[in-house]
């Protein structure tokens, strides 16, 4: 009897540490395969259709609001533009030579980032822009893997220039 209640102790507390831990194992993987370049391994930490939904509605939400003169300023030019493209067109290279061909620097969106739990299935990591804006990475749990479902961008529409995100 003692050697099913200790098991059953264990099972749960392993069950509690993937529970608690998976998040965080999660935003690490995330920001080693962003790093990396590895769209493999970056596969397995996000839910790419949800993502590109929740993304879809908060541009077009954006765009409504921001449809004028001012829509070739607006974020979808920063967006356009392409990671890589920026890095070398900034001189923000991975090479002391400062190659124009050279790698750029691997992108750390989730460095620094606070975390915080939303409930059991629910997980949040902010970071901010330059600009202070938050931007934040919302995980969700299914069974017993997390994954990233949303970003939430500094969509500010009050603002006049367009945020830029954390890429550094």
């Amino acid at each position: 009897m003692k050697k099913l209640l200790w098991l059953l102790v264990t099972v749960l507390v392993v069950l509690a540490g993937i529970v608690f831990g998976g998040p965080y194992v999660t935003v690490h993987g995330l920001s080693r395969a962003i790093e990396q370049r590895d769209t493999a391994r970056l596969d397995r930490y996000v839910d790419f259709p949800m993502l590109r939904a929740n993304l879809r509605a908060q541009l077009s939400d954006y765009v409504v609001r921001r449809a004028g003169p001012d829509m070739q300023s607006s974020l979808f030019g920063a967006l356009l533009e392409g990671h890589t493209l920026w890095k070398r067109a900034s001189n923000d290279l991975d090479s002391p030579s400062n190659d124009a061909y050279a790698a750029p620097r691997p992108a750390r969106p989730l460095n620094g980032a606070t975390h915080h739990f939303e409930s059991l299935s629910r997980f949040t990591a902010t970071t901010h822009t330059p600009q202070g804006a938050p931007v934040v990475f919302i995980l969700q749990r299914s069974g017993l893997r997390w994954r990233l479902v949303d970003i939430r961008l500094p969509l500010n529409p009050e603002s006049t220039a367009p945020s830029v995100l954390p890429i550094q």
